[in-house]
């Protein structure tokens, strides 16, 4: 004979010889034979010793069992008292009606998009994570959806959840601020056979996401060859020096060239410019005698120009001295003075017909 007791937390299955009997709730039990009771904690989930069909033939402890079954295409997300518990794969489960409040969140796993009722909270958390794929698109960006590579949408920024399935996804994006692209060591002849190495910039930003990444492939890559044919295209229509002249008016014919091209893409050039043009040794060494040529040219005008100001200003003061005898007095002490200057001292010798004459040059009649 045994004793048996069960709080009021607890529920008891008797078995006899393996064969279910009864159920015991709380209280205290004697057995006088070969008996079996196994006790539960109803605040657990129930794990049946037995097929559970055969336990729920007892309605009294069919009565106080949830029995939660899923489906071989779901998952159920299991909440204890509004918390999350654990994610119930497909098969059946018994749990216990009692103080602890028990739901459950079904969700059809062979579809791609997650139910409004399942808290976004939770999809990135184990252990839901695991039966979750995710995209975030952030503030700057915009992009494209494909499921089993057909185009759905366009995403806005945010962030995006899908179940984890045998369904393809694909998201694609795309920077949607401004951006530069460099056209770097391009080898062009000009009209003249000059050959040219030219470094080049060119600022775009994608204005239709949709024809950017639906519709083209690698469209970045085509505007690189677009800016690229529109600059050989300008600089082989020139010779080299026409090409010197006109370079102001490369960026508005390369950008115009370009834009339509830019459109089709889903492209928004907004400026282009020439950073470098390289010049040959050979040409080079000749740009540069050229440029001492025309300089010393220069210089020797300036020269010129000066000289023909000074002789003209000789001219001008010798046509006034001429006319007026006190001018001319004053310029001869003018000189006089400049001498004197670099005089220290003067010795006189001789009669006085050398005075006479200093008297003459330095006192006005």
């Amino acid at each position: 004979m045994k004793n048996v007791k069960l709080n009021a937390w607890q529920v008891g299955l008797v078995f006899k010889n393996g064969e279910y009997k009864r159920m015991l709730l709380a209280g205290s039990y004697w057995f006088w034979g070969r008996e079996q009771v196994y006790i539960y904690d109803i605040t657990k989930q129930f794990a049946p010793p037995v097929e559970l069909n055969i336990l729920l033939q007892d309605e009294r402890l069919a009565a106080i069992l949830q029995v939660v079954e899923v489906k071989d295409n779901e998952i159920a997300l299991q909440y204890e008292n509004g918390l999350l518990k654990q994610v119930l794969t497909p098969g059946r489960y018994a749990f216990w009606k009692s103080v602890v409040k028990q739901e459950f969140i079904y969700a059809d796993i062979s579809k791609v998009d997650v139910p409004d009722a399942v808290d976004r909270m939770v999809l990135g958390k184990s252990p839901v994570s695991a039966w979750v794929r995710n995209s975030e698109v952030q503030s700057y960006e915009k992009a494209v959806l494909f499921i089993d590579g057909k185009f759905i949408k366009v995403l806005q920024p945010g962030m995006y959840y899908w179940w984890k399935n045998s369904i393809t996804i694909y998201v694609g994006k795309a920077d949607m601020r401004q951006q530069q692209l460099e056209i770097n060591g391009q080898e062009i002849l000009t009209k003249d056979k000059a050959a040219l190495r030219i470094n080049a910039w060119a600022q775009y930003k994608v204005a239709d996401i949709e024809k950017a990444l639906v519709h083209n492939k690698d469209y970045d890559k085509q505007l690189y060859v677009a800016f690229q044919l529109a600059l050989r295209e300008y600089i082989a229509g020139y010779n080299f020096d026409e090409l010197l002249e006109k370079k102001e008016s490369m960026a508005p014919f390369i950008l115009q060239s370009v834009k339509e091209k830019a459109e089709a893409l889903g492209v928004e050039v907004y400026g282009f410019g020439i950073r470098d043009i390289i010049l040959p040794g050979d040409v080079k060494e000749i740009m540069n005698q050229v440029l001492v040529a025309e300089k010393k040219a220069q210089a020797n005008t300036i020269m010129r120009r000066e000289e023909t100001a000074s002789t003209r200003s000789l001219l001008n003061t010798a046509k006034l001295m001429e006319e007026n005898a006190m001018l001319w007095k004053l310029k001869e002490m003018e000189y006089v003075e400049k001498i004197a200057d670099k005089i220290s001292s003067i010795s006189v010798g001789g009669n006085g017909q050398l005075l006479e004459q200093l008297k003459q040059i330095l006192v006005s009649k």
